[in-house]
């Protein structure tokens, strides 16, 4: 069972099983499903004061919190029990673009010339990873959710907003990954 699990599932597989969490949480309870949405219950509940923003019965919402936890506990688990110890196998066409970049350590999940202490203190990693999370965390608000809200429930309840949302983040990507991305690491 275990090696079973250890395999990468296929698209037709893990992709409905990601698609009927909506079915399941409107069927069960008329929940709406998203990420981001977390951080506001973290602080209605933390941090209670006089802001308007976060004056609303978080209470309603918790479930979404143990959503999240389990989550992160589910990533811990499967990175202790289906860690697979061989190198990530990558594209050999992207292998030779990262090494014009210095980036040729593909011994887990992210490039450790990435994922350092000396780099994530240096000005790019700190442009990266601040300036990274400060645009993700604005954009996630400005658009009134993240992607797994706007892509995954919003889509498959057909909202429009969502589809616009889906579709800004798509470019965004597209952009940072073929115009920013290489000026940064540059």
């Amino acid at each position: 069972m275990i090696e079973w699990l250890k395999q990468p599932w296929p698209w037709y597989i893990a992709g409905p099983l990601v698609g009927l969490t909506v079915p399941v949480l409107l069927i069960f309870g008329n929940k709406h499903f998203g990420i981001s949405a977390n951080l506001r219950h973290a602080c209605a509940t933390c941090f209670p004061s006089d802001i308007k923003f976060f004056k609303y019965d978080y209470r309603k919402e918790f479930w979404n919190l143990f959503f999240v936890v389990g989550a992160f506990g589910g990533g811990i688990i499967a990175m202790w029990l289906l860690a697979d110890p061989n190198p990530i196998v990558v594209h050999p066409a992207l292998v030779n673009e990262l090494a014009g970049y210095g980036i040729n350590d593909y011994s887990s999940m992210v490039p450790r010339q990435l994922y350092n202490w000396d780099y994530l203190l240096s000005a790019k990693g700190l442009m990266m990873m601040v300036g990274g999370g400060f645009l993700v965390g604005f954009g996630s608000r400005y658009a009134g959710g993240c992607t797994s809200g706007h892509s995954i429930m919003g889509l498959s309840t057909l909202q429009w907003p969502s589809l616009v949302a889906t579709v800004c983040f798509m470019i965004g990507g597209f952009l940072m990954a073929n115009l920013f991305l290489p000026v940064i690491l540059g």
